[in-house]
């Protein structure tokens, strides 16, 4: 990837959190991805699918801790510490960027799994300082993309914008088997959605389930882990384009497409 002064950003489907301490194709695609942007990324901000809160928040500690916030999973995964450095610099420009929605600062938030558990694999040293943005509870979608549009000017600054989440997330279709067959009504939508990424058709992606009925509520329950999607395609310029670097299914019920636009 060439030096440019706008950053790409990135919407990273995380799945389920053992993909952190897997090796495979997927998390070795993020591995790869994360070692093509390093050389330009001075900061990072995410936002995640496990950050709900009612107003808007910001992460202001010096150091994040590590947030395990799930359970039934195998030991080794609670014996991760992912404890990147936070950057009040960056929190404070938020802050001034996002001050029409009165924004506040969590001076104590760590770091959830839906950042930590794709940063291990993308920036496995923890080496570049994090800052979360959480999902306003009170948002409806649209706001969810508007908001983001305001974040525009830290793509100039060095600042990389993750979005952790996923297309479809549905327990309707779950099952251990990481490689088992999906439904078609998951896949439906997941090809709809890519499609209207490519076209960059915003709209439909924003009113996605008054226009695609049935499919879309199997596939999306609940939104928290649709929502970081709005907050990457509001981010894009007229001259990005898109990069789908991941497109497969995990858990029959968990669409993995990831993309990058650049």
């Amino acid at each position: 990837m060439k030096n440019k002064s706008t950053l790409p950003c990135l919407f990273i489907a995380h799945g389920s959190p053992l993909n952190a301490i897997l090796q495979n194709e997927y998390t070795e695609t993020l591995q790869f991805i994360g070692n093509e942007l390093k050389p330009l990324v001075k900061s990072i901000l995410c936002i995640s699918a496990h950050w709900r809160t009612e107003g808007v928040y910001i992460s202001g500690a010096e150091k994040l801790s590590t947030i395990y916030d799930f359970s039934g999973f195998p030991e080794e995964l609670y014996k991760i510490n992912y404890n990147p450095n936070g950057n009040i610099e960056l929190t404070n420009k938020i802050f001034s960027l996002l001050s029409k929605y009165n924004p506040k600062i969590d001076a104590k938030r760590g770091i959830d799994h839906g950042a930590w558990s794709i940063l291990i694999h993308l920036f496995p040293h923890y080496d570049i300082p994090v800052v979360q943005l959480s999902l306003n509870l009170d948002f409806k979608l649209q706001q969810h993309y508007e908001i983001s549009s305001l974040l525009k000017p830290l793509r100039e600054e060095g600042v990389l914008i993750i979005g952790s989440g996923n297309i479809v997330h549905s327990f309707f279709a779950f099952s251990d088997e990481k490689n088992a067959e999906s439904p078609d009504w998951a896949i439906e939508f997941d090809h709809t959605i890519k499609k209207a990424l490519i076209e960059k058709n915003h709209e439909t992606i924003i009113k996605y389930r008054r226009l695609f009925g049935k499919s879309a509520k199997l596939s999306v329950p609940t939104e928290e882990h649709y929502i970081p999607l709005l907050y990457i395609i509001g981010l894009q310029q007229e001259k990005d384009k898109i990069r789908f670097i991941y497109e497969k299914f995990q858990n029959s019920g968990m669409s993995m497409r990831s993309f990058i636009l650049e």
